[in-house]
């Protein structure tokens, strides 16, 4: 089989959209790289449709780092939401940039929220979630969504996914996964314009 079909086949299913269809906007280039890279710089062209707007928090069980929010007080602010769960060691990964994000972007505008939806029983525990705020360091604000109804409320299908919405609560960027962070940043900087 021609490598790069095996490419496409591949991430297909991995995005469990069959084998019919494939994002075209990636060149082929693309395709001679590791599935992983693949998969990186498909998801990364993955923004929502234009005027689809940040969802609500909803059946959130609790919020550290601060007192309950709603999209309403969010407004004015560039968002920042991501989806993630402490035992995840991709979205491990992630955090240190979202920290280094707070802590340089928070004074202008930024508002970083951690949606943190469990996938294990022990990652429901908000013991265990106060842990790992405390050992990667994370001061912005987190919700605890251990029913799933904030994953759902933005179709959501994976850890680390990241929602970018400008100062009028429109969503202008998504990424699944690691990676992409300069793209990220630069999305980041120019929403704060």
């Amino acid at each position: 089989m021609d490598r790069t079909l095996w490419y496409r086949r591949k991430l297909l299913r991995h995005l469990g959209l069959g084998t019919a269809g494939i994002v075209t906007t990636v060149g082929l280039a693309s395709y001679k790289r590791t599935f992983t890279d693949l998969m990186h710089s498909t998801m990364a062209i993955a923004a929502p449709s234009s005027g689809a707007t940040l969802p609500e928090f909803q059946g959130i069980n609790r919020w550290l780092n601060t007192a309950p929010l709603n999209v309403a007080q969010l407004k004015g602010k560039v968002v920042l939401v991501q989806f993630w769960t402490f035992a995840c060691i991709n979205c491990q990964r992630t955090l240190p940039y979202l920290v280094q994000w707070h802590q340089r972007y928070g004074s202008q505008g930024l508002q970083i929220i951690g949606v943190h939806t469990p996938e294990f029983a022990f990652e429901r525990e908000t013991g265990n979630v106060k842990q790992a705020l405390t050992q990667h360091h994370i001061a912005y604000p987190v919700a605890i969504d251990n029913d799933y109804k904030t994953w759902n409320a933005y179709r959501n299908g994976y850890w680390p996914h990241l929602f970018l919405a400008d100062r009028h609560g429109i969503l202008r960027y998504d990424h699944v996964g690691e990676g992409a962070y300069d793209t990220t940043e630069r999305t980041i900087r120019q929403l704060l314009g």
